[in-house]
C-alpha cells in the first residue's frame, strides 16, 4: 500500500525523534540518560492507554495497578537474585520463617517476565469481562478502576511480610549475571527499553489501521451500532484492555530494571491519573503522540521541580491546563490536524452556464 504524503512526513518525523534519542548517550549525563530511560518505559503504558482511551473510548484511571503488578514481579526476582539461599531483609523483619509459596516461581528470570506480563492480564480480563459484559461504561468503569487501585494499594502496603509494605522492594544488584550498578548494564537497559518502545510503537501503529482498530473506533463512536451489525463489542474491548494492561507490565518490567526500586506510591491513584494525562497533553488516538506526550511531560515535570521547588505542581498544573483548553487534540492530534490539508489539490472552477458558444 503506497504512503501517502502525511503518512511519509509522519515516518520522517518519527526517525528523526528516535534516531536523536539514540544518540542521547552522546550529549547526556548518566543522571539524565537514566531519566530518558524512565521516561520511555512510561511511553509504553501511554500508548497502551492511547489503544483503549484514543481508539476504544475507555478511560481506565487505574492502570498504575498494572504498571505495578509488571513492576513486582521483576522486583520479586531481583530481590531473591540478590539474597541467594536466604529470605529477602523484609521479610526476616517481618518474622516470616520460609519463602512463601507464591515468590517461589519468581526465582527464574523467565518465569518473572512472563508473570508480570500474564498477572496484569489476568486482572485486566476479570475486571474487564465483568463490567463491559454488564454494560458498565464511561464515569462508572473510570471509578471502578479507581476503587481497584484503592484495594491493591492497601493490600501491599498491609502486607509488608510479603510485599515489602511502604518501602516496597529496592536494594537489587544483579539480573542475568550482568551487575544493575554497572553503567554499562544501565545503557544496554536504555537502548533495549528504546527497541521495545520502537516495536510497540509499530505493532500499535498496525493494529489502529486494521480492521481490528476500524472496530475499535467503531465501538468508541458507537457502541449500539456495532453490536446492531453482528459484533460483539465485548469481545473486543476485553481483548485490548487486556493488551493494554500487558503493555503497563512491561513497562513496568523495563522501570524497574532502570530505577532498582518499586513500592505502592508508584501504583496509586494519583500516578494513575497521571498516565492519562500523557496522553491527552500528547494527542488521543496518536500513537506516536501518547510517546511524545509521556516524555514530554516527564521532562516537564523533572524540570519544573529542580527549577522551582516550590512552584513546581503549580506550574505543571497550569500546564496541564493550557494544554486541554488550549489544544483539546493535544500536540500531536492538532499539528496533525492544522497540517492535514497541506498539498491538497485545487479543484478546477464550474464552467458558468451564462456562458454560450457564439
Amino acid at each position: 500500500m503506497l504512503l501517502t504524503g502525511q503518512s511519509k512526513l509522519k515516518l520522517i518525523v518519527y526517525g528523526i525523534f528516535l534516531i536523536a534519542i539514540a544518540l542521547a548517550p552522546l550529549f547526556m549525563s548518566d543522571f539524565r540518560l537514566s531519566l530518558l530511560g524512565k521516561f520511555l518505559a512510561y511511553a509504553i503504558i501511554a500508548m497502551g492507554i492511547d489503544l483503549i482511551w484514543g481508539y476504544t473510548g475507555i478511560l481506565s484511571l487505574g492502570h498504575g495497578v498494572y504498571f505495578g503488578l509488571g513492576a513486582y514481579c521483576m522486583a520479586m526476582h531481583l530481590k531473591l537474585a540478590a539474597t541467594p539461599d536466604q529470605l529477602p531483609d523484609f521479610m526476616s523483619w517481618s518474622g516470616v520463617e520460609r519463602l512463601p509459596w507464591f515468590w517461589v516461581p519468581f526465582q527464574q528470570a523467565g518465569a518473572a517476565f512472563l508473570l508480570a506480563l500474564i498477572v496484569p492480564m489476568i486482572v485486566a480480563f476479570i475486571l474487564g469481562y465483568f463490567t463491559f459484559r454488564n454494560r458498565i461504561k464511561g464515569a462508572f468503569f473510570s471509578i471502578l478502576s479507581q476503587a481497584l487501585v484503592i484495594i491493591t494499594v492497601t493490600l501491599f502496603v498491609g502486607q509488608q511480610g510479603y510485599t515489602g509494605g511502604t518501602n516496597g522492594l529496592t536494594n537489587f544488584t544483579a539480573f542475568l549475571g550482568l551487575n544493575l550498578l554497572s553503567q554499562s548494564t544501565k545503557l544496554l537497559f536504555f537502548y533495549l527499553t528504546l527497541a521495545v518502545v520502537v516495536v510497540v510503537l509499530i505493532l500499535c501503529s498496525l493494529l489502529v489501521t486494521s480492521r481490528m482498530g476500524n472496530i475499535l473506533t467503531a465501538i468508541r463512536d458507537g457502541e449500539n451500532r456495532v453490536r446492531f451489525i453482528g459484533y460483539n463489542p465485548v469481545t473486543y474491548k476485553v481483548f485490548i484492555y487486556c493488551v493494554s494492561a500487558g503493555l503497563a507490565g512491561l513497562a513496568g518490567v523495563l522501570f524497574v530494571l532502570q530505577e532498582g526500586i518499586i513500592s505502592p506510591a508508584q501504583m496509586g491513584i494519583v500516578p494513575s491519573i497521571e498516565m492519562v494525562l500523557w496522553v491527552a497533553i500528547g494527542g488521543r488516538a496518536t500513537i506516536g503522540g501518547s510517546v511524545l506526550g509521556a516524555l514530554i511531560t516527564n521532562a516537564a515535570k523533572t524540570t519544573f521541580s529542580e527549577a522551582y521547588p516550590a512552584w513546581w505542581p503549580i506550574m505543571l498544573g497550569a500546564m496541564f491546563i493550557i494544554v486541554v483548553l488550549m489544544l483539546p487534540k493535544g500536540i500531536v492530534g492538532t499539528i496533525t490536524h492544522y497540517t492535514s490539508n497541506w498539498k491538497k489539490p485545487d479543484l478546477p472552477k464550474p464552467i458558468s452556464s451564462s456562458h454560450e458558444a457564439s
